[in-house]
């Protein structure tokens, strides 16, 4: 599958292992896979009904509390935070940014778990533009899209099953409509947690100005063993780090 390239990657699942399906809801636009025999059609109500309720526990928190949403810096939310919106700030802080910037593997994630605690899946992918919870059996390769790079879609990034859940996320400041103060074609981050992941890409992808700061923003990462594998690309250049197998494609 590709990373970005205006989510027409969604058709580029493997058929033969996913059935996939949409679901949207205000901002939120998900692409879920689940492995062929595990599939229900009611996945897609539990679905839908868990986006309300957590889009809707989001939005009262944050009536309350606007500047959470504002900040661009970590912010410390008050005692009338729900646990998510902490969760949030939390990996944000981490990252040095602010706590909207998990927003996206949070629901990734809260959709991933709702579907295994109600449902016996033996794979699931769940795609929220460009971030991604997966539960693995079996390892998968993802594209990577990188605007105009001449890299774009030749570099494969490996996902092994071992970790079992993982969260893969990815940031740009040159392809998609989230806001990066970067100019990378593409910064690819795998953690455990979603959420850390999410907030990464963002905070990494953000310093990456010219080419000349791969090289610089790969070495920043390495204070983090929280990250398990990370791919930077912009324009000509690429950077890697991690343990995770890289291939060339085509």
């Amino acid at each position: 599958m590709n990373l970005f390239e205006e989510r027409t990657y969604r058709t580029q699942f493997n058929t033969d292992r996913f059935t996939g399906f949409e679901i949207s809801y205000l901002e939120t636009d998900l692409w879920i896979g689940v492995d062929l025999p595990s599939f229900q059609p009611e996945i897609k109500e539990l679905v839908l009904a868990k986006i309300k309720e957590l889009r809707n526990k989001l939005d009262e928190y944050i009536n309350e509390e606007p500047f959470f949403k504002k900040s661009l810096k970590p912010f410390l939310p008050t005692e009338i935070a729900p646990d998510e919106a902490i969760e949030m700030a939390v990996a944000a802080e981490k990252a040095g940014i602010g706590p909207m910037s998990a927003v996206a593997g949070l629901f990734a994630r809260e959709i991933g778990e709702e579907i295994i605690q109600n449902f016996s899946v033996n794979e699931l992918v769940i795609e929220n533009g460009g971030d991604i919870y997966v539960l693995l059996k079996d390892e998968m390769v993802l594209s990577v899209f990188a605007g105009d790079s001449i890299l774009s879609e030749r570099i494969g990034l490996v996902i092994p099953p071992e970790k079992n859940k993982l969260g893969i996320c990815t940031s740009a400041g040159t392809v998609g409509p989230s806001i990066s103060y970067g100019k990378a074609d593409a910064v690819v981050v795998v953690c455990e947690d979603i959420l850390l992941a999410d907030a990464f890409a963002t905070a990494l992808g953000n310093k990456v100005k010219s080419p000349n700061d791969v090289e610089k923003v790969i070495k920043q990462s390495e204070k983090f063993p929280e990250i398990l594998s990370l791919l930077i690309i912009c324009e000509d250049k690429i950077g890697i780090r991690g343990d995770y197998e890289m291939r060339i494609l085509k």
